[in-house]
């Protein structure tokens, strides 16, 4: 995972058990792993299966979750609830409008915003340049909760 404020990489050491994907309602909360915090958190993805896992991994971690499945649907989602979204976990390629341009649009009714960006490719190349723009934190797929966890704090507590 890359910190852009920093340039720091940190790569965690994540144990089988935390990789392993569980079904949908099965996500419990590990002894290692504590509490987030509170607040809402907007995941946007095209893949069902990531929504759905995330969703209850979030939850898991004391969040509430809005979930939109485009860009277009996460943008219409956070201007109706900007008030109580305290972070965006966004995923980069996405069909009809991605990442990039989905982020542009959030940062226009917020330049505050908070956002996470995901992607199962490496942060070179349409990353970076999002990152650039001023998105504050990119978390590779696939992650751990830990890694998860860690993104979201070290993402809000930036301020």
């Amino acid at each position: 995972m890359l910190n852009p404020k920093s340039n720091n990489r940190s790569h965690d050491a994540i144990s089988s058990s935390e990789t392993s994907i569980p079904r949908k309602g099965e996500v419990r909360r590990r002894e290692n792993v504590s509490k987030g915090g509170n607040g809402a958190i907007l995941l946007v993805d095209d893949e069902e299966m990531i929504l759905d896992i995330g969703h209850d991994l979030l939850e898991v971690l004391g969040y509430d979750v809005l979930l939109a499945k485009s860009g277009r649907e996460a943008i219409e989602l956070y201007k109706k609830n900007k008030e109580k979204i305290s972070l965006v976990i966004l995923d980069m390629i996405m069909p009809d409008m991605g990442g990039g341009e989905t982020y542009d649009l959030l940062r226009g009714i917020n330049k505050d915003i908070k956002v996470i960006l995901s992607s199962g490719y490496g942060v070179e190349g349409q990353a970076t340049e999002i990152l650039n723009r001023g998105c504050d934190y990119f978390i590779q797929k696939p992650f751990g909760i830990n890694e998860l966890l860690q993104s979201i704090r070290l993402t809000l507590e930036n301020k």
